[in-house]
């Protein structure tokens, strides 16, 4: 499903501009004045909102649009909001984010800049909502969205709190899929920063030509394109946190550059040269080899341990299979829940191969295969083949009571089977079962019928 966004705006063209830019990649709706939009907003619950400072009945004048930006907040504190302003309403857009908007654009709207600007916006929103619904639906399990019963990550869980109460840089290390990001906004949260912007930033997803104009802002006029002043991603993390990930791809040039913010905690605009005091805390994540980057050059030692006060070391969860039903549990019952099947369940034979799979892309494509069992799945429960998972990709791990408890369960079953040639009222009656105990045996220890055999009952 595509992102849903709201444009609130008065003027039918612009309207129309926008939604034929951004239809492709959004559910667009739209709303022309503040009741309209607060319908809309509640109606169609939109990850980001495009309001119009201007709005009627006097479109000329800012009052409505600060209200309407009130309304909107009111209904969900965590809206990102993004306040389209005239060309002579810097102060009136400055306020806009004072007084909770996301970001700001003026007019006339450039649409590269707007779609940037929208696809952050739209991932900080779906980080924070997926973080929210992890929070209502393992509680008992989970600290701060993210979930583990282990030592190992009651381990993470325990340095976390400890950085509640400092604004010590943390450098996140664990290979792809562990959780990284959810981590740092965890590290966030439990701030007391946590009512200030958490700004995510991928330093190897944006070309290396506009990174630095993304991370220090730049001044009107600073280079071709450059039409109105712009704040860097380190700035408008002000009071908050701004999340690097990925450092081990920032360019040798930018490393400098954020050194001397680290050390002095000021920052010049490309095309500026007036200093600016950021008061920003940043967290940095990877999972290259930093000390082997160090040796090769390519990664400065001063700004290794300027970011590397704190290391977190998230473990694969590979290393910590005691966690893996519970996330089991959580990520079926959400996709479950949204397919509107929410009997769907794992057997115990499952978990455990779950458990033995040795998970080369971690949570993430833990939570990739779970989804897409839920829509293979045929019967109440989820088998191996929904998960595309097999015994022979799993590790071999010692068999359990349990193990010899359902092996010897599906033996009985087998042979009773076999013996009434796949009947299934004589085979019930031989175990001394009902017929529908025997259809749910046969589920949940995976025993299908052979093609050969006639149904009989």
């Amino acid at each position: 499903m595509k992102p849903t966004i709201l444009i609130v705006d008065d003027d039918e063209e612009i309207r129309s501009q926008l939604r034929w830019a951004l239809t492709e990649d959004y559910d667009v709706y739209e709303a022309d004045d503040r009741p309209s939009a607060r319908t809309a907003f509640t109606q169609n619950k939109p990850l980001v909102t495009l309001l119009d400072l201007g709005l009627p009945p006097q479109p000329a004048e800012p009052d409505e649009g600060f209200a309407a930006l009130n309304d909107l907040l009111g209904l969900d504190r965590t809206a990102k909001i993004i306040m389209v302003t005239g060309q002579g309403e810097r102060i009136n857009a400055l306020r806009t984010v004072g007084e909770g908007a996301f970001d700001f654009l003026s007019k006339p709207v450039d649409m590269d800049e707007l779609k940037i600007i929208l696809k952050r916006a739209v991932h900080v929103a779906q980080l924070e909502r997926e973080y929210r619904q992890l929070q209502q639906a393992v509680a008992s399990d989970a600290f701060e969205g993210m979930i583990g019963i282990g030592p190992r990550m009651q381990a993470v869980f325990s340095t976390i709190r400890k950085l509640g109460g400092t604004d010590a840089p943390v450098l996140i290390l664990g290979e792809s899929g562990t959780g990284k990001e959810v981590t740092a906004l965890a590290i966030h949260r439990q701030s007391l920063r946590c009512n200030g912007p958490f700004i995510p930033i991928n330093c190897g997803a944006i070309p290396e030509t506009l990174l630095e104009s993304e991370l220090f802002g730049y001044e009107k006029g600073a280079f071709t394109g450059a039409h109105t002043q712009r704040k860097g991603r380190i700035e408008s993390a002000n009071g908050g946190t701004l999340f690097l990930d990925e450092i081990g791809e920032l360019p040798v040039a930018l490393q400098v550059k954020l050194l001397r913010f680290l050390q002095e905690q000021t920052i010049e605009r490309i095309g500026g040269r007036t200093s600016h005091v950021v008061d920003t805390r940043i967290i940095t994540a990877t999972n290259a080899d930093l000390k082997k980057a160090l040796a090769e050059n390519l990664f400065r030692e001063d700004l290794y341990y300027r970011i590397a006060v704190v290391v977190l070391q998230l473990p694969p969860l590979r290393r910590r299979p005691e966690d893996i039903p519970t996330l089991a549990r959580t990520f079926l019952r959400k996709y479950a829940t949204e397919a509107k099947r929410p009997n769907l369940t794992f057997s115990q034979a499952t978990l455990r191969l779950l458990q033995q799979h040795s998970w080369p892309g971690n949570v993430r494509e833990l939570e990739n295969r779970i989804k897409r069992a839920v829509v293979m799945a045929e019967g109440r429960y989820v088998t191996a083949a929904d998960l595309e998972l097999t015994l022979e990709a799993a590790v071999q791990v010692r068999r359990t009571l349990k193990d010899v408890r359902e092996a010897a369960e599906r033996q009985a079953v087998l042979a009773a089977l076999k013996r009434n040639k796949w009947r299934i009222a004589p085979a019930a009656s031989d175990l001394d079962v009902s017929r529908p105990t025997i259809y749910e045996l046969m589920e949940k220890l995976n025993i299908q019928k052979p093609e050969a055999d006639d149904d009989a009952s």
